[in-house]
């Protein structure tokens, strides 16, 4: 009995023939991916069906014999044009990948003897973005020396999962955080000093990829580097031009009253001065004639 028992079990393990392993395939959303069958050349009799997830769904199928190379049925659960068939090897390939299409495949190769299945454990990261620093001016605070002062930045992603948010000092760690949740804001602070001449940098990373954002200190820790030096430059430069104003307007009015007197000792250099001549007038004697033949009259008064 023992040895019919060890005679199936040979049979078995020689018509069905699993993986050792699970193929492990990464990859960023939106770049493909390639399953191998691991057929070299499909023969004449061959079934490959492609199944994916669990429980197990059926989304590509190869019958060489009856002409049938079809991925419609990957259709139905979200790979509609999405999936490509290599005719000569049964190999399965992903395009533009999404975060949904991680999971679990199988490749089932059926034989005249054999039914060899090879199994693929594929990840699909989310495409990482890049971080954003950006300088808290609300929690600038001067350190205990009065030549140095501190700069609060924080360091921003939105809408990411099973990542980590690092800042580095150099090639050095400094903190870290961690979130394996999706479609998570992480934001992870550092406090430098703004004479600070060390190379710090953002980096958001998963397993499979990173995304680096350096920190110009100068340019967003200018505030936080003292308003006063800049509040002294803006006053003097008003000064300057209320000075360069007035020296404008004094020059003005200079020249207005240099060119008012240069038109009145012109206009008196044209006036010419004639010397007065009198002329004495014939004194006309008057002509009186003499009457003739006058009568006089008596007059009498009566009382």
């Amino acid at each position: 009995m023992f040895h019919l028992f060890v005679f199936c079990s040979l049979c078995f393990w020689h018509l069905v023939v699993f993986a050792d392993t699970d193929a492990v395939k990464m990859v960023t959303e939106g770049d493909s991916v390639t399953l191998e069958s691991g057929v070299t050349e499909i023969q004449t009799g061959d079934v490959i069906t492609w199944t994916f997830g669990r429980p197990e769904t059926q989304i590509a199928l190869i019958n060489k014999d009856d002409g049938i190379f079809s991925t419609s049925l990957g259709d139905a659960v979200g790979f509609r044009d999405r999936l490509q068939l290599d005719q000569k090897t049964g190999s399965l390939t992903i395009t533009n990948t999404r975060t949904t299409d991680s999971g679990l495949y199988n490749v089932t190769i059926k034989r005249t003897n054999t039914q060899t299945t090879n199994r693929f454990s594929v990840t699909v990261y989310a495409r990482l973005s890049v971080p954003v620093i950006s300088s808290n001016s609300s929690q600038c605070s001067s350190s205990s020396s009065s030549s140095q002062q501190n700069c609060s930045l924080v360091c921003s992603v939105v809408n990411v999962g099973h990542v980590t948010l690092s800042w580095y000092k150099e090639n050095s760690l400094l903190s870290s955080i961690s979130v394996s949740d999706l479609s998570i804001s992480l934001s992870l602070p550092l406090e430098v000093e703004y004479q600070d001449k060390n190379t710090y940098s953002c980096v958001l990373n998963n397993s499979f990829t990173n995304q680096t954002q350096p920190l110009d200190i100068t340019q967003l820790c200018q505030t936080c580097a003292g308003p006063e030096p800049l509040k002294v430059l803006i006053y003097a430069a008003a000064a300057v031009s209320l000075l360069l104003l007035a020296a404008v307007g004094i020059l003005c009015i200079f020249k207005r009253h240099s060119k008012t007197d240069q038109e009145d000792h012109t206009r008196n250099e044209e006036l010419t001065y004639a010397d007065p001549t009198f002329y004495k007038r014939k004194a006309q004697k008057s002509e009186v004639k003499q009457e003739e033949d006058v009568v006089y009259a008596g007059v009498v008064i009566r009382s």
